[in-house]
């Protein structure tokens, strides 16, 4: 059964599917974000498998700033194997692949399964302008239950337009995930949920951070709660 994301989802990623089952994971986070590109044998280790929380299964392309080094077909064709696994609640398929038609297959057999579809797009260059990542976000909501979008901020007028985007999206009813990369972003991963984003992620291990400017998964799970209580009682 799918993740339904209608609350936000804080998802402890990982390339190793034992780290779901320690106690910090188990504590702190409602998924786990497996990065089948960065290790080896990735529905083997679907396959044993046994802790509770439920998978983000996410096959990152090298071109999108993942590991995985062979074509496109098989990176995808692993991603659909994935939604066999009970365990698996949603899957990451970045949105270039949807837009360029190669992603139809995955899309579909996720669809059949009740896998949920996050469409993700990355931008480690920099931020686009804000109506930009507005169409992005929009564009990414056609495929998806989820349109997540990652950029690198270069400066505080960066963040405030992701989070203007964030916030315009949520308030229409559209369920999307955001964040900025790097050190000037990191506090977006935070904040964003306040203005609307269903999806965060954060490392178990701090030094096992799978993108610029992650929090651990407990300061993560900590920052977002009281930010949540503050804007509650505000």
């Amino acid at each position: 059964m799918g993740i339904d994301f209608d609350s936000f989802t804080l998802a402890a990623a990982t390339a190793d599917l034992a780290d779901a089952d320690e106690p910090t994971a188990r504590e702190h986070a409602d998924a786990v974000e497996f990065r089948m590109d960065l290790t080896d044998d990735p529905l083997k280790a679907l396959e044993a498998y046994d802790a509770d929380l439920p998978i983000v299964a996410t096959n990152r392309a090298a071109w999108e700033g993942g590991e995985w080094g062979g074509e496109d077909s098989d990176r995808l064709e692993v991603l659909s194997a994935a939604t066999a696994f009970d365990a698996v609640g949603a899957i990451d398929v970045e949105l270039e692949s949807i837009l360029e038609g190669k992603a139809e297959d995955v899309l579909e057999t996720a669809r059949e399964r009740d896998v949920s579809i996050i469409a993700s797009s990355h931008d480690f260059e920099g931020t686009p302008p804000r109506g930009e990542l507005v169409s992005t976000l929009t564009e990414a909501g056609k495929y998806a239950d989820v349109a997540k979008l990652a950029v690198t901020a270069e400066s505080n007028a960066d963040t405030i337009a992701l989070l203007s985007a964030t916030e315009q999206l949520a308030y229409h009813g559209d369920r999307v995930a955001t964040m900025a990369m790097g050190e000037v972003g990191r506090h977006t991963r935070a904040v964003a949920p306040v203005y609307g984003s269903r999806i965060g992620y954060a490392p178990v291990d701090p030094a096992e951070a799978t993108a610029p400017g992650q929090y651990d998964l407990e300061t993560l799970s900590r920052l977002v709660t009281d930010l949540d209580g503050s804007t509650a009682e505000n």
